[in-house]
């Protein structure tokens, strides 16, 4: 059982919990793996149109998630998202769920389509993820990414209809 809410103040110290790891490693997010959290707030919470926070059965949040348009203006039906899973809980189908939620989510906020702009290809379980979650690779940029481990690596651009 997954309870997907809107973020509250309250949860970003447990957000940025499950964030920072991931940020600092600089394999699957172009943020600066320096960022801090005040910034990481900025880019995660406060820029974004919505966040959310997903619990699971026992209220442990578990993963999370930001919908913000695109593009501005005449680009803004297309949403764009991202997410993160908390290392304990990966490996059960919750990207998968995530990404579902917030495609009824973007649906009900007027969007149109769903446009992730940089998917790491080497970030195989997320590529997997999204394709489950009926994302198609529209695009590959070749070289587009530093990895922190691999140096330049290929990034894809990945999109949905809603």
């Amino acid at each position: 059982m997954l309870k997907i809410q809107p973020l509250r103040d309250e949860d970003w110290p447990t957000v940025w919990a499950m964030l920072e790891p991931v940020f600092r490693a600089g394999e699957t997010y172009p943020c600066d793996p320096a960022i801090t959290e005040e910034e990481a707030r900025l880019y995660w919470a406060e820029t974004t149109e919505a966040s959310y926070v997903a619990r699971d059965a026992e209220g442990r949040a578990v993963g999370a998630f930001y919908i913000r348009p695109d593009q501005p203006g005449l680009g803004d039906h297309v949403c764009n998202c991202g997410y993160v899973v908390a290392e304990s809980a990966r490996g059960r189908g919750l990207a998968v769920a995530l990404c579902r939620r917030s495609q009824e989510i973007a649906r009900e906020r007027g969007y149109r389509a769903m446009k992730f702009n940089l998917v790491i290809a080497t970030n195989e379980a997320a590529v997997r993820a999204w394709l489950k979650s009926g994302m198609r690779i529209i695009g590959t940029v070749p070289k587009a990414f530093r990895h922190a481990r691999l140096g330049l690596v290929d990034a894809h651009i990945m999109y949905k209809e809603l």
